[in-house]
């Protein structure tokens, strides 16, 4: 789907309002419906039936690189705190094992058209590791050598230079995503992730100098001791460092959830009414800069690819966030890893214990997945028009997916007259459409068509939408 996409309106109240928390939709179903019969003979079987298809699709790679040297109090993902850089080799020998065993199961013209290296910190990795790591992958899989493809790497500035960096382009990255959160000292030592502007700045000269397609940097609001006039100051140093995305993500604090936050004092967090001004300086302050807004919390250069993807109808949404290779099949590699193969998702062990114990019986290390019904598969590709267009046009979607979408859709269109009446969305015979006050809360257009919201007492626990 193309579509003219209106910029946001930020209206601080109506988001108040509705700012509860909802699923990111990286996937749909979400992760914790994910079960535990999906299996290593379940994903062996899906590739295979996936091979056979009258055009297989080409491949995307995630590779997960656990280890960070020090905790970053905020951080929600699977990582491992650890100096010994013994462990990257032990977890590596195990890696190349299950690269090793994943590989065949793909026939080999399947192409690698993006890669995509996450963490923990994968720089975690010096370059000899990592050249190490890229040459396994390269014999075991099918690289792609179209000027297209897309080879990114999150970035830790603390513990990468501009010469680290261009070594990254020699082994063929191409993207780099540096993690900065945020510039004043007081927030940055609340967090435990001290890093100065010219640590961030030299980062950036390499990935210029390697001819880097694209350079993002994360930020964060939300965190403890932030205030507009600081975060200001933070975009103030980050515009003129010009990246060519900037990803402002909401701190979610879930202390109960992940242990590394409970060094975070909740009298500490900005109250709802600064948080949700922290991000109203953000989209303003981005999009005056000549930034587009993407989508959730991303925004791109008009002419960064991203920006070209949802001009042209192409933008997809899968675990890495907003992507200009949503038709891949995603290959997850390295513990707690995510993949999507066909119509199905497969997760590996979420730790060490169980993923090295798998692969040193010579399995797979995957333990819990879903195959997706048919319902299924109509709702995500749903969600994710809304969550990249804020759009549907009722009656190609219906046609396309061999449905009347009012009759199959008749409660969930019920569901949305609210936020009709509340000016989320534009709705009539022939479109669902999210007006500019409603492109920063399409998440909650979303949630109307989530078969799954709501459906038992153990509802899992999600971020705020804002």
């Amino acid at each position: 789907m193309s579509a003219h996409i209106r910029p946001p309106q930020f209206d601080p109240a109506l988001v108040a309002r509705y700012d509860v928390a909802g699923p990111r939709y990286t996937s749909y179903p979400t992760a914790p419906r994910f079960r535990s019969d999906f299996n290593e003979t379940a994903l062996r079987a899906v590739i295979r039936e996936s091979n056979e298809e009258p055009i297989p699709r080409s491949l995307s790679l995630y590779v997960h690189i656990p280890f960070c040297t020090s905790p970053c109090f905020f951080c929600g993902c699977n990582r491992i705190i650890t100096r010994d850089p013994a462990q990257a080799g032990r977890y590596l020998e195990r890696l190349y094992r299950e690269i090793e065993l994943t590989a065949p199961q793909f026939s080999r013209d399947r192409l690698v058209r993006q890669l995509h290296f996450g963490g923990g910190t994968p720089n975690f990795l010096g370059i000899e590791l990592m050249r190490e790591l890229l040459g396994s992958l390269a014999h075991n899989f099918s690289f792609s050598s179209e000027p297209e493809r897309e080879y990114g790497i999150e970035i830790d500035p603390r513990h990468a230079d501009a010469d680290y960096v261009r070594e990254l382009g020699r082994l063929g990255f191409n993207r780099i995503s540096i993690g900065v959160q945020d510039l004043d000292p007081k927030v940055q030592h609340a967090v435990n992730r001290v890093q100065t502007f010219e640590q961030i700045q030299d980062v950036i000269v390499g990935a210029r100098a390697a001819q880097f397609r694209s350079v993002s940097i994360d930020l964060i609001y939300g965190l403890p001791f932030q205030s507009v006039a600081g975060f200001g100051r933070t975009l103030d140093r980050i515009e003129q460092l010009e990246p060519d995305r900037v990803v402002v993500y909401g701190y979610a604090h879930l202390p109960e959830m992940f242990k590394a936050q409970r060094q975070i004092r909740a009298e500490d967090l900005p109250d709802p009414a600064i948080r949700l001004a922290l991000f109203g300086c953000a989209l303003e302050r981005l999009t005056a800069a000549g930034y587009v807004y993407i989508g959730m919390d991303h925004f791109a250069r008009v002419q960064d690819e991203l920006a070209v993807a949802q001009r042209d109808g192409s933008l997809q949404r899968n675990f890495q966030g907003y992507s200009t290779h949503g038709e891949c099949d995603i290959v997850g590699l390295g513990v707690s890893a995510i993949g999507r193969i066909s119509n199905t998702y497969s997760q590996n062990a979420r730790d060490l214990v169980g993923y090295y114990a798998a692969l040193d019986n010579g399995r797979l290390p995957v333990v819990r997945g879903l195959h997706l019904d048919q319902d299924d598969l109509i709702r995500r590709a749903l969600i994710n028009e809304l969550m990249c267009y804020g759009a549907v046009d009722k009656r190609a979607f219906g046609d396309h997916n061999g449905i009347v979408f009012d009759d199959y859709f008749r409660r969930e269109l019920q569901r949305l007259q609210e936020l009709v009446a509340d000016g989320l969305v534009e709705e009539d015979d022939n479109r669902i459409k999210a007006t500019p006050r409603g492109r920063l809360l399409v998440r909650i257009i979303a949630m109307c068509f989530d078969a799954y919201l709501g459906e038992d007492a153990q509802v899992p626990r999600y971020s705020r939408v804002i």
